[in-house]
Order: C-alpha cells, then sequence, then structure tokens
C-alpha cells in the first residue's frame, strides 16, 4: 500500500488483527484494536519501525479487540478512542464475555483481570480525525455492536484503507448474536456504508486476510444477496 505505512499483530486468542498505521518509518502512529497478548509484539514492531503512537482507535468494545488497550494506552500516555455508543463497554468487557470464551481465554492469559484507560475519547458518526499526520474518516456502522464504526485511512491519490472492524470480513460479515448485535442494523450498515464505497477501496478487517470491496462486492455471498435491495426502504430507512 503507498502513501502509508502498515503492520499487523495478529492476536494470540480469537486471531484479532491489530494493526498499527502511520505515514511513514519514524513518525507517529495510530494503533488500531490491540486485542489479546498483543503488547510485547506490538512493542517489537513499533521499535522495528521507530513508531511512536498518538492514539488507540477500537472499531468497537468487544473484549477481543480490547484486551489490551488500557496498558498499550498507559505505555505510550494516549487515548483510546472509541464511538460514545460503545464505551461503556469499556468499564467492564469481562461482563458479557461468558464462561466458555472466558474459560478459553484464561487457558492461555491465565487469570484476567480489567482496568480501564486512564482516558478515553468518544467519537460520532462522520467524525474526521486528524491523527499522527493521517486523516481518518469515522462513520458508524451498528449491528455486530450498536458501536461498531468503519475507520476510513485517507490516501491522497490512492485508494482509501478501510479498517473494518468486524463489520466486513474476506468473504464475510461480523456476527449479531453476541452482545450488543443487531441483525438489521448490520444489514442497514452493509447496503449504506459498505456497498457504497469504491471498488478499489482496500479491506483491512478484523479478524482474517485484507481484501478490497471490488473482491467482495463480487464474491462475498452477503454482499451479493443485499446488492440487489440497495433500494429498499425497509432496511435503507428511505
Amino acid at each position: 500500500m503507498l502513501d502509508v505505512l502498515i503492520d499487523t499483530v495478529e492476536a494470540t486468542v480469537f486471531g484479532t488483527n491489530c494493526y498499527v498505521v502511520a505515514p511513514a518509518a519514524g513518525e507517529e502512529c495510530v494503533v488500531v484494536d490491540p486485542g489479546v497478548d498483543v503488547a510485547d509484539r506490538l512493542a517489537e514492531v513499533l521499535r522495528r519501525h521507530r513508531l511512536k503512537p498518538a492514539a488507540v482507535l477500537l472499531t468497537h468494545g468487544h473484549l477481543d479487540h480490547t484486551f489490551s488497550v488500557t496498558p498499550v494506552c498507559g505505555a505510550h500516555g494516549v487515548a483510546a478512542t472509541i464511538h460514545a455508543a460503545d464505551a461503556h463497554r469499556l468499564h467492564d468487557p469481562l461482563a458479557g464475555l461468558g464462561a466458555p470464551l472466558r474459560a478459553a481465554l484464561e487457558a492461555t492469559t491465565g487469570a484476567v483481570t480489567w482496568r480501564e484507560p486512564d482516558e478515553v475519547v468518544t467519537v460520532e458518526d462522520g467524525a474526521a480525525l486528524r491523527v499522527a499526520g493521517l486523516s481518518i474518516d469515522v462513520s458508524h456502522a451498528p449491528g455486530h455492536t450498536e458501536g461498531s464504526v468503519l475507520f476510513s485511512v485517507q490516501r491522497p491519490g490512492e485508494a482509501d484503507v478501510l479498517l473494518s472492524g468486524d463489520v466486513l470480513f474476506a468473504g464475510s460479515i461480523g456476527r449479531t448474536d453476541l452482545p450488543g448485535g443487531d441483525h438489521r442494523a448490520m444489514l442497514r450498515s452493509l447496503l449504506t456504508r459498505v456497498l457504497p464505497l469504491d471498488d478499489a477501496t482496500e479491506v483491512l478487517p478484523g479478524h482474517g486476510p485484507a481484501t478490497t470491496i471490488a473482491r467482495e462486492r463480487a464474491t462475498n455471498p452477503h454482499l451479493r444477496r443485499l446488492a440487489g435491495l440497495s433500494g429498499f426502504t425497509g432496511l435503507t430507512g428511505g
């Protein structure tokens, strides 16, 4: 990807992608979705590229995307940024985890405790973030959770980079049967937030490999089904 540096650390549990985004090596950066036990490997990525975090961005508040947010924010003296509708999940994300998932997590990490970040900044739909030399637009895309968002990193003269969290994956979409999920809201988000995006948009999802909007429009069965419903006012609210 031209004109922006992006590196990835995959979490040891749940396979969450934590992204580091910067204009170039030796600059400030943003960290997106620091998941389970990524702090040490993230620190190595930052050292390798000589980067200094200016913010931690969260696509939503589920624990697999926020597990390391407090130590990462604390290590660099930066705030955690999350949509206002998901900010409550940073109070105690363990509460909605459920016994089986908590057992799986503790089998890898040991006893799990939680402390909220010292500083939490909330954003709303349409926010234009200017941080670490990057221009990042925020699009509210509920469905996986109430406060799920898409972060679009602008690249002048090149296709945008979409950090899609758990809204859109390569070949699939986010679940709606977890805390905060709403299937109808997810369909609206895909129709009104994802399908209108430019085909050239690079997509970096919360789990799994990178893709493009063109590829997903052509091959993702969920988007293919929805494409014919773009004028259906029952979903779009028009």
